[in-house]
C-alpha cells in the first residue's frame, strides 16, 4: 500500500545516498529491487560495529536505508545476467545508479542517456564530482573540500566531521525531489528523464548563510563549538547546578524572556540588539553563566517554557529515540526516512539477505 503502488524501482546503487532514496520508495508502496553483485552484494553489508552479529549481511549500517527492498542477484559480468538486467529496465519505472562515469558504458548500458533505449525510463544518478568527473566522491572528503569541516568542531580545535554522512544524506534529498518532478513530468509527456546530482554540487548549495556570509561580507566561519556565528545567544550551552540547558534564542523578545527567567533583567537593557550580543558576545556569555549557575536545570527549562524561549537538554541518540515511533522485525529495528504526514504508512519487509527474492523478481518482471 502507498501512493506509489505499483512503481518499480531498479536501484543499482550502494551503500547510502542511492540506497536511500530507493528507502524513499519503498516506504511510499514502490516495488524497489536491489540489484547485488552475488559476490558479496552491497558494500555495507560489511561495515559491521565492532562485536556485532550480523551473519546473513543485515548489519545495522546496511539495514538503515535498505527496508521494504527485495535483493536480485546479479553478475553483470556474466552475459546471461546482464540480458536480464535490460529485461528489467523495459518494465522499470525508475532507474538508481552511482556509476562512475564510464562504468555503464562497459555493461553496455546506454549511459548517460539511457532514454534513448528506454524512453519512458527515469534515471536518478548520484555522482561524486559531476557527470564528466571520474574521481569517486566520499561524503566525508566532500565535507572536508567544501567548508564543512573547516567550520565544525570545537572553538580552537581541529575540524571535525559531522557524526552521520550529512552530505549523502543531503544528495539523496535533492535526487528524490529531482525523481518526483521526473514523474510528473512523465505523465504530461510520456517521456523519461535522466537527473543527475553530485555530492559537490549538493554540498555547495547546503552552504546556505555560510555561503552567503562568505560571498557578501568574506566572513569565514572557523570552529566555534555549537554556538551561531549572525546569533546569540544560540547554540548556546548554559551549565546550571546539576545539567546543561541548551539555547537557541532567535530574537530580542526571546533573549528579553532569558533574562527574565535568571533573574537578570538588567542584562536585556544592556544586551538589548542581536547585533550587540553577537559583537560583546565574550562579555555576555560569562554573565549568563553566573546566572545560570543558581538554578538547577529542570527548573529553569521550565521558567524558560513558560517564557517561550527556544531552550532544551543534550540528549544521545539513544534519549532521543525512546518512544519515538520504530519499526521492528525479530532482532532487527529500524526507523523510518518518510517524516512527513498525509500518507499512510504500510509496514514493511525487513532489509534483505542478498539475493532472497532473485526468483520472485525474475519471475514477476520477466515471466523467468
Amino acid at each position: 500500500m502507498g501512493p506509489l503502488q505499483g512503481l518499480r524501482v531498479l536501484e543499482l546503487a550502494s551503500i547510502l545516498a542511492g540506497p536511500a532514496v530507493g528507502y524513499f520508495f519503498a516506504e511510499l508502496g514502490a516495488d524497489v529491487v536491489k540489484v547485488e553483485n552475488p559476490r558479496g552484494g552491497d558494500a555495507t553489508r560489511g561495515w559491521k560495529l565492532a562485536g556485532e552479529q550480523a551473519e546473513d549481511g543485515r548489519c545495522a549500517y546496511f539495514c538503515s536505508v535498505n527496508w521494504g527492498k527485495r535483493s536480485l542477484a546479479l553478475d553483470l559480468k556474466k552475459p546471461e545476467d546482464l540480458r536480464q538486467l535490460h529485461g528489467l529496465l523495459e518494465s522499470a519505472d525508475i532507474l538508481l545508479a552511482n556509476f562512475r562515469p564510464g562504468q555503464a558504458e562497459k555493461l553496455g548500458l546506454p549511459w548517460p542517456d539511457p532514454q534513448r533505449k528506454y524512453p519512458r525510463l527515469i534515471s536518478g544518478w548520484i555522482t561524486g564530482y559531476g557527470p564528466d568527473n571520474p574521481r569517486p566522491g566520499f561524503d566525508v572528503l566532500v565535507q572536508a573540500e567544501s567548508g564543512f569541516l573547516a567550520g565544525n568542531g570545537p572553538k580552537g580545535g581541529p575540524p571535525c566531521r559531522m557524526p552521520v554522512a550529512l552530505i549523502d544524506l543531503l544528495s539523496a534529498h535533492q535526487l528524490k525531489e529531482g525523481l518526483l518532478l521526473a514523474l510528473l513530468m512523465r505523465q504530461r509527456d510520456g517521456l523519461g528523464r535522466m537527473v543527475e546530482v553530485s555530492l559537490w554540487q549538493t554540498a555547495l548549495a547546503s552552504l546556505a548563510n555560510q555561503a552567503t556570509n562568505f560571498l557578501m561580507t568574506g566572513y569565514e566561519q572557523e570552529p566555534a563549538g555549537t554556538e551561531h556565528p549572525n546569533l546569540f545567544p544560540y547554540g548556546t550551552l548554559l551549565r546550571c547546578s546539576d545539567a546543561p540547558v541548551f539555547l537557541a534564542v532567535g530574537t530580542d523578545g526571546q533573549f528579553a524572556g532569558l533574562c527574565q527567567a535568571l533573574g537578570s533583567a538588567e542584562l536585556a537593557e544592556e544586551f538589548a540588539s542581536n547585533a550587540r550580543r553577537v559583537a560583546d558576545r565574550e562579555k555576555l556569555r560569562p554573565l549568563l553563566e553566573a546566572a545560570a549557575a543558581r538554578f538547577d536545570s529542570g527548573q529553569l527549562l521550565a521558567e524558560l517554557e513558560k517564557r517561550g524561549v527556544p531552550s532544551g537538554r543534550v540528549q544521545s541518540v539513544g534519549q532521543a529515540l525512546r518512544g519515538a515511533e520504530k519499526l521492528v522485525f525479530e532482532q532487527l529495528a529500524g526507523l523510518r526516512s518518510v517524516a512527513f504526514s498525509g500518507f499512510p504508512k504500510a509496514p514493511l519487509r525487513p532489509p534483505p539477505r542478498l539475493g532472497e527474492h532473485s526468483r520472485d523478481v525474475l519471475s514477476e518482471w520477466l515471466n523467468l
